[in-house]
């Protein structure tokens, strides 16, 4: 209920007394206030929603820490440098982050990384429902697995571009969407948005000439 509503439980005899509204709305609204917090609760610990602590406590929850062993290196925005750290893909310096290398993720890459971390709480191992693993918490790229047969395999990634934190994350081994014991031996990836080059293809994922771009390994 909303203050509205206790107030319109006063009596007629009461309504029209300013100070008996007035005492009623000060011991009342107090509560409302109580109700509302109560109310946001799931909403502020929803992982599409939550930000700042409440993503810490979400990652406590689920066993993924923000602040990564190694710092990224990379991946800070540059004026007029490599493609990789420009617009839409570096990531900006915060006031306490080391010069080095990125310690403590932004929300929306801890974001990404904690519905990876619970997918892959779940995960069974095989090729398939890591691609409807990606699919769901990456809704606007492609990962494309290729198993090479010797406890390696080679991961393409199509679609929008990754950032730079992202590509980090991936190739430092944050997101785990791999058997244990096999080893990824690289990433490719696009340059730019689109689709990958592809022989005798032509997919979302995979393209074929004039239309599929050559993949930069990572």
């Amino acid at each position: 209920m909303i203050l509205t509503d206790y107030l319109s439980l006063i009596p007629s005899q009461h309504k029209d007394k300013p100070n008996f509204i007035a005492m009623t709305t000060a011991d009342v609204a107090p509560y409302e206030k109580i109700q509302n917090v109560l109310t946001d609760i799931p909403n502020l610990y929803d992982v599409d929603l939550a930000i700042g602590s409440q993503l810490d406590i979400i990652g406590e929850w689920v066993g993924i820490s923000r602040r990564v062993a190694t710092p990224l290196v990379g991946v800070y925005f540059e004026w007029d440098g490599l493609a990789l750290v420009g617009w839409d893909s570096g990531t900006w310096m915060g006031e306490f982050d080391s010069a080095s290398g990125l310690n403590n993720l932004p929300d929306d890459s801890y974001r990404l990384l904690i519905k990876t971390k619970i997918a892959a709480n779940s995960w069974n191992g095989s090729i398939t429902m890591a691609y409807d693993i990606w699919e769901t918490i990456f809704t606007s790229s492609y990962i494309i697995i290729q198993d090479n047969q010797d406890m390696t395999m080679t991961v393409g990634i199509s679609g929008d571009k990754l950032g730079a934190v992202d590509q980090a994350l991936l190739t430092g081994g944050y997101i785990p969407l791999k058997p244990m014991g096999v080893a990824v031996a690289y990433y490719a990836i696009t340059i730019a948005s689109g689709a990958l080059f592809g022989w005798d293809t032509s997919t979302a994922a995979l393209s074929g000439w004039d239309s599929g771009q050559w993949a930069l390994e990572i």
